[in-house]
């Protein structure tokens, strides 16, 4: 399965059926379809710092364009950019560690 698939899917990078988290962002152990071992596949911080880079540069764009467009009051952006950062910076990091797992299960060393 190509891992563009794999990371917006959240499938197994082995067999494309079984789902690739256990939760919102855990890694399971183990594939439900194939039984593929996820246990080292470890993301680390990658998905993180993806997040903080790409959301947060876009965010702080988006927010000196909105205050120097509409000039709204301060309670505006208080409300807005949480609403809007959080659920994308989950996302991105999801697809990220789903990305990431994916082409550590290709370059793998061993044949299993």
């Amino acid at each position: 399965m190509p891992i563009w698939k794999v990371a917006l899917l959240g499938r197994c990078p082995r067999c494309g059926q079984g789902a690739l988290f256990r939760g919102l962002l855990d890694i399971r152990d183990t594939c439900d379809a194939c039984g593929l071992d996820l246990r080292a596949h470890d993301a680390g911080d990658g998905p993180a710092v993806a997040g903080i880079f790409v959301i947060g540069a876009l965010t702080v764009g988006l927010a000196i364009w909105v205050d120097v467009r509409f000039t709204p009051p301060l309670w505006v952006h208080a409300v807005l950019w949480p609403a809007l950062v959080l659920p994308a910076s989950v996302v991105t990091m999801r697809v990220a560690k789903a990305a990431l797992a994916a082409l550590q299960w290709r370059h793998r060393r061993d044949a299993s």
